[in-house]
């Protein structure tokens, strides 16, 4: 696939988390586990194909060749805009998603292989620092790129930036919540430049829909998604974290394999779950 930058929309959402890069790796999957069960059941949401190490595969200029790889499908009839359920033919609307996840640097691809081939992707690239979100050039993006990226933080402790007011709950409020293994939380307004211990998640985001009159339309659409997503599921991975700071990669592993089973019954039955767009 030519994933060439032409005039797509290009943004960097920084989300600082008042956690270690150590602990973000564990924390950041058992919550994506756990959030796949709230987003799957009657016939939709996630399908998981793969969940295999990987290796040989350079990611960030080569500094990153071993991980895990993933390749997931959401079945998201319910989770687009009505204008395209409209248009889409029956059983377009599966995204595939692809995931090669060399931690702290996470290259993820989206795409439709059965409808718009070559004509949509969306690819995300992570990389996690131990920093407050000031790393001017994470991703070591050339000038020209530099130039069209966009620059957007995500403050989890504000519940008025980007969040729907579903996504709201108390218990999953970081200005709200404390841990009790770890003493953090009650969030306040300058919490990004005083908590210790803090990190950065980078997340550059590349959006390509290709089709006349729509594209513009699409891409604005997706970007005004994903600081929604990128809030709502990193204030739940700080406030569950008493449910995962004890776990080992290895306990990991195995919530995720028992997770795929209870994910491929969910989707068999049950009601349609989750964000809707």
């Amino acid at each position: 696939m030519n994933l060439q930058v032409e005039t797509m929309i290009i943004k960097e959402y920084r989300v600082v988390l008042p956690l270690t890069v150590e602990e973000y790796q564990v924390g950041q999957l058992w919550s994506v586990a756990e959030a796949s069960k709230a987003e799957t059941g009657g016939g939709e949401g996630v399908e998981v194909l793969k969940n295999e190490p990987f290796s040989g595969v350079p990611l960030l200029d080569g500094k990153y060749s071993t991980g895990q790889f993933t390749h997931k499908i959401y079945h998201l009839q319910s989770k687009v805009p009505a204008l395209l359920k409209k248009i889409a033919p029956k059983g377009s609307l599966a995204i595939h998603e692809e995931a090669w996840n060399a931690y702290p640097y996470c290259r993820t691809i989206l795409t439709n292989p059965d409808y718009m081939k070559d004509n949509f992707f969306v690819k995300i690239e992570t990389i996690h620092l131990p920093d407050r979100g000031t790393t001017e050039n994470a991703h070591n993006l050339p000038p020209d790129v530099l130039a069209k990226r966009e620059v957007v933080h995500v403050d989890i402790a504000n519940d008025n930036e980007f969040l729907n007011a579903a996504d709201i709950k108390r218990e999953t409020s970081p200005s709200l919540f404390v841990s009790q293994k770890t003493g953090r939380g009650h969030l306040q307004p300058n919490w990004k430049k005083t908590t210790e211990p803090i990190m950065c998640a980078y997340k550059l985001v590349t959006v390509h829909f290709r089709w006349f009159g729509l594209q513009t339309l699409v891409e604005s659409f997706a970007h005004k998604q994903y600081p929604r997503l990128f809030s709502k599921f990193h204030r739940e991975v700080f406030c569950w974290i008493d449910n995962w700071i004890e776990l080992t990669m290895d306990d990991i592993r195995a919530i995720e394999e028992k997770a795929q089973r209870e994910l491929d019954e969910a989707r068999k039955t049950g009601q349609v779950r989750g964000m809707t767009a």
